[in-house]
């Protein structure tokens, strides 16, 4: 008679396999809390005690780490000299390892102390499914429940072939694998290593997507389980599925809106670059002032708020087209408006204040490169111009640096009384993007504005053209070996000038 091993975490399930395996003349082996649940609902069990010859001890940490386990799962059954051994020591075959693990990741999410993180982590099962997914030949190796209806369709028809035992293997040890990198991140928390030798980063794909930021390229979401609350948890309330796009486009939104904190602010992006943005007194206030900021751009493009969108805003975004609107709540006649166009995307935002994730990645093709995330905004508002800049432009200076901050380098941005006016990014010239600002708004009138740059001015070319354009206060980081160049004729030109102290590239 063949002989399955079961002892599983999470239990759903797996009476019914149990109960199939029993049907195709397989006995059941089985440990703790799962033997006494099948046993309960009528399945009987032989206890790991039984087959090792010893009794679960130190409070169930050794329990199936033993030779009688072990030698049932790996030894070759096409090898002589592997079956004389187990045969001389009255080992017998294990068939089937149906296991799943310790709840690590749930304990972590949890808040559990240390100690309870430490009883969180499983031994005995990674050994198990490792040592059954290695002779994945001979042991068919069952860790998710959504395979038992699988597994026991193919005894049946007797169609556990090569390929359907290695791919139970491979998703074996795609568990153990992610399993271990949650441990290791938390230990490497613990201890304090931002940058371990060795990081181990496990993601779990949670969403097909149509393709990626071109047609012709596959895509699919992943999310990292390390990170308890992200930024991009939301539910999708309306329309078509998300896009590789989208969800590029929507980090940079979400990501601007965070910045504003309790302010009420409306964040209008186009292929990953605020196009329109500003606070208000409502959340109609603030959308409709960053609608007017450049209502061409915003035009299929997404928007994100930090408030409970009413009847009156979607009102207004429903005359126009729009990729995505995402906020953290909505009023119910809001949402009937916005629904009435079948394709718009109407998320949910759950975490508009996470800041859970620490590393920005970049994948190049086999070489990664991390960093932290740029969480820092201002060093301090350095005053370094004769004339002093008034409470208002000061206000502005940092509203500039928030959006500016997610424009693409070199970029601009040119902001009056808690809006936009102008944005220029992407550019190789930091005078280009200032100059495409302005030429890309011939109807604003930039007089009393202030301009937010990215990075230092290695020259004093963007002096000029803001003075010329009637721009009268400048932020900028400094640090440029020619910074005094920059003062000078701000000083010439009445313009006060602040450094922020942080470059804020994006690239």
């Amino acid at each position: 008679m063949k002989r399955a091993l079961i002892s599983v975490t999470n239990k759903d399930g797996v009476v019914d396999f149990a109960k199939g395996l029993v049907e195709l003349d397989f006995e059941i082996v089985s440990t703790g809390g799962t033997m006494k649940v099948l046993q309960e609902n009528g399945v009987s069990c032989i206890a790991i005690d039984d087959v090792t010859g010893f009794p679960e001890m130190l409070d169930g940490r050794v329990k199936t780490l033993h030779p009688m386990v072990h030698g049932g799962l790996l030894y070759r059954r096409d090898l002589p000299s592997h079956v004389e051994t187990i045969k001389k020591h009255g080992i017998h075959p294990i068939d089937l390892v149906c296991v799943n693990l310790y709840e690590f990741e749930k304990a972590l999410k949890a808040g559990k102390d240390l100690p309870d993180m430490i009883e969180n982590i499983d031994i005995g099962g990674p050994s198990m499914i490792r040592s059954a997914a290695k002779n994945f030949k001979d042991v068919l190796i069952v860790t998710d429940p959504k395979d038992y209806d699988n597994v026991l369709d193919a005894i049946k028809n007797d169609t556990t072939d090569f390929d359907f035992r290695m791919n139970l293997a491979y998703k074996a040890f795609s568990m153990t694998g992610a399993y271990d990198a949650m441990i290791s991140r938390y230990f490497a928390d613990q201890v304090g290593d931002q940058f371990p030798d060795t990081l181990n980063l496990s993601l779990k794909k949670v969403e097909h997507l149509r393709y990626g930021e071109n047609s012709q390229q596959a895509a699919n979401k992943y999310e990292d389980s390390y990170v308890q609350k992200s930024l991009l948890d939301y539910e999708q309330l309306h329309g078509k599925e998300i896009s590789f796009n989208n969800v590029n486009d929507l980090y940079g939104a979400v990501a601007l809106v965070r910045e504003f904190g309790n302010q009420i602010v409306t964040a209008a992006i186009k292929h990953s670059t605020p196009c329109g943005v500003a606070i208000g007194n409502t959340g109609y206030d603030s959308y409709m002032k960053a609608y007017e900021a450049d209502p061409q751009s915003i035009f299929g493009g997404i928007v994100a708020v930090n408030y409970k969108i009413d009847k009156a805003t979607a009102e207004q975004m429903h005359k126009i087209f729009l990729e995505i609107v995402a906020a953290p709540d909505f009023d119910d006649d809001a949402l009937e408006i916005l629904k009435k166009k079948k394709n718009l995307r109407i998320l949910k935002l759950k975490n508009l204040d996470a800041r859970g994730a620490k590393y920005d990645i970049k994948y190049l093709e086999g070489k990664v490169l991390v960093q932290e995330l740029n969480t820092k905004m201002i060093d301090e508002m350095k005053v370094v111009t004769n004339v002093q800049p008034t409470k208002e432009q000061l206000t502005d200076m940092e509203f500039g640096m928030k959006v500016v901050k997610y424009v693409k380098s070199n970029a601009i941005c040119i902001v009056k009384n808690g809006v936009t006016l102008a944005i220029g990014g992407g550019q190789t010239s930091r005078v280009w993007a200032l100059e495409n600002a302005i030429h890309n708004n011939p109807d604003k009138d930039f007089n009393g504005s202030v301009l937010a740059s990215d990075a230092f001015f290695p020259f004093n070319d963007c002096v000029q053209v803001a003075a010329d354009a009637g721009i009268q206060a400048i932020i900028q980081p400094g640090g440029s070996i020619r910074d005094q160049d920059s003062i000078d004729l701000c000083n010439e030109k009445n313009i006060p000038m602040v450094f922020s102290g942080y470059r804020h590239f994006r690239h």
